[in-house]
């Protein structure tokens, strides 16, 4: 056996050992290989990927300390938490400890107790902390949401780019490790490029969850969908995000108001609200957290059911990091976005108020498009999402998604595509969806009649169409590639190759057609069936939850959220198996050993009485 393979058979013990998992997935082992071989290693992995695993294990390992960069200060406490519950010796350094514990943690990571120092960006460009640090045997450096490095990643922060002096000035240079759940092929770049990785092996895997049913949703009465569905689901926690703070606000007191426990989170809250809402929904006293984008990135919690996008996000990096939020324990999970062309103008409003210069204006409208066109689009949603991150794939469609399950037959749309295609060409492609539109159903109104284009062959040759109806259309047909937009505030539609081929006679156009306005919640709703519908099931569902309240019982004990003693999978394989001595508990997944010796005596018992 080699040096590798016997590296990675101890890394396998130790898988199994402090979190109880039998091998790795196949994304976590080519990283973990990478990092043991001594090399800089960039992984792209989708949120509940196991990115994390990633450089734990390795930080077992390697000879000293492993020094992990992490964005917030939750998200390093939920890491500490999880890792010494599961027997490993981890810290961190952030601004709630006082100089005695900072001082205390520095002497420990000296003294070799630790394995793992979480700290956030900021602190390396502190003198001290990097004298500090100086003094000490560091393997590997890893560095987590390494996207917040670019300035084309969606969440900018110039402290990440502290990183790399901070490496090159330790005595000798570590591992440099870094990992983000979502970059395209130009934010990779900026990560190899700013944090200065040396000949990085880099891997790109698993962005298409296979757990989680992708659905956008059209034409919705959004607040009706967001309480009934919350209602129908109260047994499961799950997040809605919105886009305002106004909006959050009103969802939170509808969802009150009709019983259902919800808390809210967003920036113009106190820190005291928003604590007491993170901690109430962490602990599962409240099931629906109700959140703008500033919720969730911090946020570990495994058993999280769904995730409702009230407003499309500007982009599809946002959208998948917070809809990644849904199904971390690899349970069947939905995440549903609900559009409305409403939604376009509130994120226009948005990138207009933010002060940028004017390439990452353009840059912020060209995603923005990237995202408009996945909403419209009708093909498999995992596909679009695959294909805008540069993931290779076979082209299967998921099965799932709310596109895969659209139970409305193909029809033959060459003939209005042509009209179309025809009136955009005829407007010389010089105005937006909006104005061709109006010009297809025949409006009368004054830019219109301004330009003469009244007098189009194609004027007015869509009168049975609402001009909201015809402007779905079109928005269907760029998705679809048959026609581009400008970028800017204010697009222009232009034909693709493939519409001119339609001009032609040369491409038939077959596609679900839009449907009309007034039928599309139902439409929608049934288009939802059948992604996760419930049925016979092996879990025993009054087992699992009496196991849920000794995790509960066992989670308020150390003050600890519940899913960090075993989350829902590891629950529901135990109530599958019920099992009754320490090698059963040991073969279930999540159950380490050190796991096993803390708590598996009182699930145990309760089996062991059951017989």
């Amino acid at each position: 056996m080699n040096m590798q393979s016997t590296l990675m058979e101890q890394a396998k013990s130790y898988l199994q050992k402090y979190y109880g998992y039998p091998d790795f997935r196949e994304g976590q082992r080519k990283i973990v290989e990478s990092v043991l071989s001594g090399a800089d290693t960039l992984g792209i992995m989708p949120t509940g990927g196991g990115k994390s695993i990633c450089y734990q294990i390795p930080a077992l390992m390697l000879p000293g300390l492993t020094l992990v960069v992490s964005p917030l200060i939750s998200l390093m406490k939920d890491q500490v938490d999880a890792l010494t519950t599961a027997g490993v010796s981890a810290a961190y350094i952030n601004s709630t400890l006082s100089g005695k514990e900072v001082n205390d943690r520095i002497r420990a990571a000296r003294r070799g107790d630790l394995k793992l120092l979480y700290v956030a960006p900021e602190r390396l460009e502190l003198d001290w902390f990097r004298e500090e640090m100086g003094s000490l045997t560091i393997s590997c450096v890893a560095v987590d949401e390494a996207h917040c490095v670019s300035q084309w990643g969606h969440d900018f922060r110039t402290s990440y780019l502290a990183v790399a002096p901070f490496v090159n000035g330790l005595p000798n240079r570590p591992i440099v490790a870094a990992f983000t759940a979502t970059a395209t092929p130009e934010v990779m770049d900026d990560m190899t490029r700013l944090l200065q990785l040396r000949e990085p092996e880099i891997f790109v895997t698993g962005l298409g969850r296979d757990n989680l049913a992708m659905s956008v949703l059209r034409g919705e009465n959004k607040r009706e969908f967001v309480l009934n569905y919350a209602k129908t689901h109260g047994h499961q926690p799950g997040i809605v995000y919105a886009a305002t703070r106004k909006e959050v606000d009103d969802l939170y007191e509808r969802l009150k108001q009709n019983g259902i426990p919800a808390g809210r989170y967003h920036a113009g809250l106190s820190d005291k609200e928003r604590d007491g809402s993170q901690e109430a929904f962490l602990y599962d006293d409240i099931r629906v957290m109700v959140a703008t984008n500033a919720f969730g990135m911090g946020i570990d919690k495994s058993n999280v059911r769904y995730v409702i996008h009230y407003n499309m996000p500007k982009n599809m990096e946002a959208y998948v990091q917070e809809a990644g939020r849904a199904g971390r324990d690899g349970e069947p999970s939905e995440c549903i976005l609900l559009f409305s062309p409403q939604d376009i103008m509130t994120q226009k409003f948005l990138i207009e108020q933010n002060p940028q210069d004017d390439g990452r204006k353009r840059n912020e409208y060209r995603k923005l498009q990237q995202m408009i066109e996945y909403c419209y689009s009708t093909s498999c949603l995992r596909w679009g999402m695959l294909d805008y991150f540069g993931e290779k794939h076979d082209r299967k469609p998921c099965g799932i998604c709310s596109s895969c399950t659209d139970e409305r037959e193909l029809v033959d749309m060459t003939r209005d595509a042509q009209i179309v295609f025809s009136c955009i060409h005829r407007m010389r492609e010089r105005f937006g969806v909006t104005m061709v539109a109006s010009v297809l159903k025949g409006s009368r109104n004054k830019k219109v009649l301004q330009y003469g284009f009244d007098s189009l062959p194609t004027y007015g040759m869509m009168p049975r169409r609402t001009e909201k109806e015809i402007s779905e259309l079109i928005n269907v047909f760029i998705a679809e590639g048959y026609l581009a937009l400008s970028e800017g505030q204010y697009p222009v539609v232009r034909l693709q190759p493939l519409a001119v081929d339609v001009l032609k006679g040369q491409h038939q156009v077959m596609m679900r057609e839009p449907e009309p306005v007034a039928t599309q919640t139902a439409g929608s709703s049934r288009r939802r069936r059948g992604a996760y519908d419930d049925g016979p099931s092996a879990v025993n569902e009054t087992i699992f939850e009496q196991l849920r309240l000794i995790r509960r019982d066992l989670a308020e004990k150390e003050r600890v959220p519940s899913y960090i003693i075993f989350n829902d999978a590891t629950l529901r394989e135990m109530s599958i198996v019920c099992p009754t001595s320490e090698a059963d508990m040991l073969n279930i997944k999540g159950v380490g050993e050190v796991k096993y010796r803390k708590y598996g005596q009182a699930f145990l018992e309760f089996f062991k009485n059951m017989e």
